[in-house]
């Protein structure tokens, strides 16, 4: 950051934020109840590495391996860490809860808006889905292990309906409930990766050598290509690495959000880059039995880890530790996804927009966007109960949804160049390269995670993100064309940036 950005030894002014907002063209509405470390805990519980990292991790055996998991969680977590500094940039010039898309409306226009949007939220919903649907998967394996629940896929829907029911109550009661839950999770999150590895490191007789964690290449996809497997073997990464744009999508509920919503994104990122890379390396150190553990009959690998290396008892109250984890990050998405469609739907941009825009005036909550996003979320998961690959199509989802639309505010900003505004919190001369760095990463990974992750390539198999993409683009392009003259972010009043920071200061 420049010498006239936000630090720690050039803290920036606080902001009338309510004015802010206003100058913006939106009159205030939502409780302004978050705290920065707040803030910053809510995309570190979305993020929540032990959520991603543990779901994936029986993909991430057979895509590449130990050496991909390992190597591609540091390398991802790298580019991902230009994702959100470029991100934090544009955040803290528009703190809005449409984040993404009004950042696009703003810098590239009603079209650039609107197709961000809809991509933001595909990915958002289908992040709810993903997450508590692997809730529901881990919290089946411990009643499995515990008294030898048979985890059907009729039974798993069950339990998410159950776990989707429990976050919208949760998510009901204020944004105060919500911050005080995401602050519980860092520490949760902290102290669940320091137990898990810690217990892994220390109990079992026989660990892995280093040579094996860090080099040993297994591929199970049916390609021949190592380069292609291992960039597939990305996808546990970039899979985890998503949902940091939750800091940007609360700002209307933070204190300070032009630097605190800022902030929260980039140090949401970092801590869990080294959490993940601790949590990886442990499991991976103290797996017994490869194959076994690929082909647990609990359905979970982490589990058949935690079960060989810990015996019952240690295994069950590991797998409560993630469960708990699961539980506070999906809670988290719905609140990132419901201020979302709240957003959305005050620009009109959604079918019944009135409805889903209405606030609590008791709790100054967005309800009924609360209902429509965990409703649909577990509409996503329903193919689940038919196909064993649904959970991979959801988890898909999520990640072709939510990571163009990162990368298009800040193509955006770049493009504006110097016309572009600066908030309280920026990158001064750095903000081209690391901008330019960001959108190139995510072009590549878009197009990686629409390839076919399994050969030969049949229904079971095939990746469905592509069809998810074209499907998203063109329902938003088919209701452009009826809510367009609709649609719109309101005009920012006619005070300047530079009268509002004279006025502040």
């Amino acid at each position: 950051m420049s010498s006239h950005s936000a630090g720690p030894e050039n803290p920036a002014p606080q902001r009338d934020e309510e004015a802010r907002l206003r100058e913006l063209g939106y009159q205030p509405v939502l409780a302004r109840r978050m705290g920065g470390f707040g803030n910053f805990a809510i995309s570190f519980s979305v993020i929540s590495v032990l959520s991603g990292c543990m779901t994936l991790y029986g993909f991430g055996l057979g895509t590449g391996g130990p050496a991909v998991m390992l190597w591609g969680w540091a390398g991802v977590g790298l580019f991902v860490l230009f994702i959100g500094l470029a991100l934090a940039e544009v955040t803290s010039a528009y703190p809005t809860s449409g984040a993404l898309y009004y950042m696009a409306d703003r810098l590239g226009g009603r079209k650039w808006g609107w197709y961000t949007g809809w991509l933001n939220l595909l990915g958002l919903l289908g992040a709810i889905a993903g997450i508590d649907y692997g809730a529901a998967l881990f919290t089946g394996a411990f009643l499995n292990l515990q008294w030898g629940f048979q985890p059907t896929p009729g039974w798993t829907m069950v339990l998410f309906i159950g776990i989707l029911l429990l976050h919208a109550t949760l998510n009901l009661f204020g944004v105060r409930l919500v911050s005080v839950l995401n602050s519980v999770s860092v520490w949760w999150h902290l102290a669940g990766v320091a137990v898990i590895v810690g217990a892994l490191a220390i109990v079992p007789d026989h660990h892995q050598t280093p040579s094996f964690v860090f080099t040993r290449f297994v591929n199970d996809t049916g390609w021949h290509s190592p380069i292609y497997v291992a960039a597939l073997g990305l996808l546990l990464a970039q899979y985890t690495f998503c949902g940091y744009d939750a800091s940007a999508h609360l700002s209307e509920e933070t204190a300070n959000a032009s630097v605190s919503a800022a902030r929260g994104i980039v140090r949401s990122i970092w801590v869990s880059w080294i959490a993940g890379f601790a949590l990886l390396a442990g499991l991976t150190f103290a797996i017994q039995d490869y194959a076994g553990t690929q082909n647990t009959s609990t359905g979970v690998p982490p589990a058949q880890i935690f079960l060989d290396a810990l015996g019952n008892s240690g295994a069950t109250a590991l797998l409560l530790v993630v469960i708990g984890a699961q539980l506070f990050c999906g809670n988290a998405e719905v609140a990132a996804a419901s201020r979302m469609v709240f957003a959305f739907s005050r620009d009109n941009a959604l079918p019944g927009s009135a409805l889903w825009r209405r606030v609590s005036s008791r709790t100054q909550t967005p309800v009924n966007a609360v209902l429509l996003a965990v409703a649909v979320a577990c509409l996503l998961a329903v193919p689940s109960l038919y196909s064993a690959t649904a959970y991979g199509a959801v988890t898909a989802i999520n990640v072709i949804g939510i990571t163009p639309a990162y990368a298009i505010p800040i193509f955006l900003r770049l493009r504006a160049g110097k016309n572009f505004e600066a908030g309280p919190w920026h990158l001064g001369r750095w903000s081209r390269p690391i901008g330019i760095i960001a959108v190139v990463w995510v072009i590549l990974v878009t197009v990686l995670f629409c390839l076919p992750q399994a050969s030969p390539v049949t229904v079971d198999s095939m990746n469905y993100a592509a069809i998810a993409l074209a499907a998203v683009l063109v329902l938003a392009t088919i209701w452009w064309y009826i809510a367009r003259d609709s649609y719109g972010t309101p005009k920012p009043y006619e005070n300047t940036r530079s009268q509002i920071y004279e006025q502040i200061i």
